[in-house]
């Protein structure tokens, strides 16, 4: 069945050829303005009490905010207390600025002024809705009605701000912008500007919001250049946006707005507000940081600051929201995992005051105050790149390539069976399973190694099935040594395909691991030997080869009887 497109509207663009705005590169942060305490607020359920709200206000603080909107006080008693209880306890540390809003009406205005009285710097924040529909509709009233109500609300303003002890800073919003004549939305501004009569040593805030989205990024672009270049008193105003984030592009809308020149962002942590919430005020500044940009904010401790919004918010930040997710540095997938893998390995191996450059990451959690320990995490879609890079850093396993294929293809049969996933834990409880606890038939209690101009001797005193067993033999080293002992004297007929050493830490009694792939019997198969003696791991690692062969044949043996029981 057809969606019913015919009754909505396409939106109307902006005659702006010259648009310069595509061409410019963000530089600095803008003015941060946090509304969490009014318009997050007044999206919760369950809205904030004064406890939560303090809290609130301390985590904004920390995290750097220098202008917070801290209510709506002539709309709600709770946000009036809050705001005289930050001024009269003086919790507003200098350099900070509560900003308060209030509607065009004059009753709403005078308890406003009442609310920040004795605020050493305040922002008051007047709004009337401007749009064709609010006016229509709601309002009632044309653009002359709508105009003369902004105006009265200013001149209020303005006398009151005369009357109060410390310095008031006025800011307008033609609210919903996004569905104002372009002209009007610009007139009513001049007339707003006029009444208040800001200078370039005393702004005034225009703030243009998207109350809804209704359009692209790119028209509300379109639309702030065309306001910055034809407000006539452009050097004494700060143009601010105010993005939601109906159609989910409300970070695209403010980065776009300050392209086009605003200068400040209004919005919340996280990104909520009405209906899909307000634009990410987190997301914003950690764009910037991935551009080379200082965004002016505190965000190296990005999981306290989300845990004490979810408390006081009572409302969960999603695991894949940007930045700050508890998923978003984490890969499943295997070919993302071998590429992470690689990238951290290439990493560390630079400066550490290098250009952060990893596939798949285009921040380091590190600077955020996330571990490593999370960036890979195994299920059935992964592959061996994540399960090597997790027995590398966690357990400083570095497995040959050879080695990673096999041992990954016995962690996909796990998670194909179980579903889920398997910790990092849980997968080094499967290599030492498969590889380190086979001790039978053979084991290697000690050995004599002695190297000439001749050549290498190795005498071995081992156990098979119990039994102690003394094997001598000589060669190139005390690996090729060991093969020809256990060949001549015992009989396994062992060759080494490959080997592979490494130290497991640093330090003098680090501990060694040796790999070795052998062919025992026509039988390829890989060994693990690990101890503090490199030597002694690499023997044990052949020795380990030819017990895993062992294994692996009598359990094709044991299979194969049960399928000729079946068969017969």
């Amino acid at each position: 069945m057809p969606m019913p497109a015919h009754r909505y509207r396409p939106y109307d663009t902006v005659d702006l050829p010259d648009r310069r705005w595509p061409d410019v590169v963000l530089t600095r942060a803008p003015v941060w303005c946090s509304t969490d305490l009014r318009d997050g607020n007044q999206a919760l359920v369950n809205p904030m009490d004064t406890a939560r709200k303090r809290r609130f206000f301390a985590l904004l603080l920390e995290l750097g905010f220098k202008e917070i909107e801290v209510g709506f006080p002539a709309a709600s008693k709770t946000d009036f207390d809050f705001a005289r209880t930050l001024i009269e306890e003086d919790l507003v540390p200098d350099g900070v600025t509560i900003a308060v809003l209030t509607q065009a009406r004059p009753e709403l205005i005078e308890r406003t002024f009442e609310s920040v009285a004795g605020a050493h710097r305040a922002i008051v924040h007047l709004y009337n809705s401007t749009s064709v529909t609010q006016r229509r509709v709601v309002f009632r009233m044309d653009k002359e009605g709508v105009t003369e109500l902004a105006v009265r609300g200013a001149e209020m303003c303005r006398r009151l701000a005369a009357e109060a002890d410390g310095e008031v800073v006025f800011e307008y919003s033609p609210e919903s912008f996004h569905h104002t004549e372009l002209d009007f939305a610009l007139e009513i501004c001049e007339a707003v500007a006029a009444e208040w009569g800001p200078t370039p040593e005393q702004p005034m805030i225009v703030n243009l919001p998207t109350t809804v989205e209704h359009f692209p990024p790119n028209v509300y672009a379109d639309r702030i250049e065309w306001f910055g270049r034809n407000f006539s008193r452009r050097d004494a105003i700060v143009l601010s946006v105010h993005p939601h984030n109906d159609r989910g592009t409300a970070v695209a809308t403010a980065e776009l707005g300050l392209m086009a020149g605003a200068e400040r962002v209004e919005g919340t942590l996280f990104g909520n507000g009405e209906r899909t919430g307000n634009v990410d005020l987190v997301t914003l500044a950690l764009n910037l940081l991935t551009q080379g940009v200082d965004p002016g904010l505190d965000l190296s401790q990005i999981d306290e600051a989300k845990r004490v919004v979810e408390e006081c918010n009572e409302l969960p930040v999603h695991p894949r929201h940007p930045w700050a997710g508890e998923l978003v540095y984490t890969a499943f997938s295997g070919s993302h995992q071998d590429a992470i893998k690689k990238g951290m390995h290439a990493q560390q191996q630079q400066p550490a005051d290098a250009a952060w450059d990893v596939p798949y990451l285009p921040i380091d959690p590190r600077d955020l105050g996330r571990t490593y320990e999370a960036i890979i995490r195994v299920n059935s879609q992964s592959g061996k790149g994540g399960v090597a890079y997790l027995l590398a850093s966690r357990y400083g396993l570095e497995l040959p390539r050879g080695l990673q294929i096999e041992l990954a293809q016995k962690v996909q049969a796990v998670t194909d069976a179980e579903g889920g996933e398997l910790s990092a834990e849980e997968i080094h409880d499967l290599f030492r399973a498969t590889y380190l606890d086979v001790t039978a038939p053979y084991e290697l209690v000690s050995y004599r190694h002695d190297a000439t101009e001749a050549g290498d001797r190795l005498t071995a005193e081992l156990r098979a099935d119990g039994q102690p067993v003394q094997a001598e033999g000589e060669g190139n080293g005390p690996i090729d040594s060991l093969v020809h002992a256990l060949g001549e004297q015992l009989g396994v007929g062992v060759r080494v395909l490959d080997y592979h050493e490494h130290a497991m830490s640093t330090g003098a009694d680090a501990t060694a691991a040796a790999y070795v792939e052998a062919d025992v019997d026509g039988e390829p198969v890989w060994g693990v030997g690990i101890h503090p003696s490199i030597v002694t791991a690499s023997l044990r690692a052949v020795v380990n080869a030819i017990n895993r062969a062992l294994l692996l044949r009598a359990e094709q043996e044991a299979a194969a009887r049960v399928f000729d029981t079946a068969e017969s």
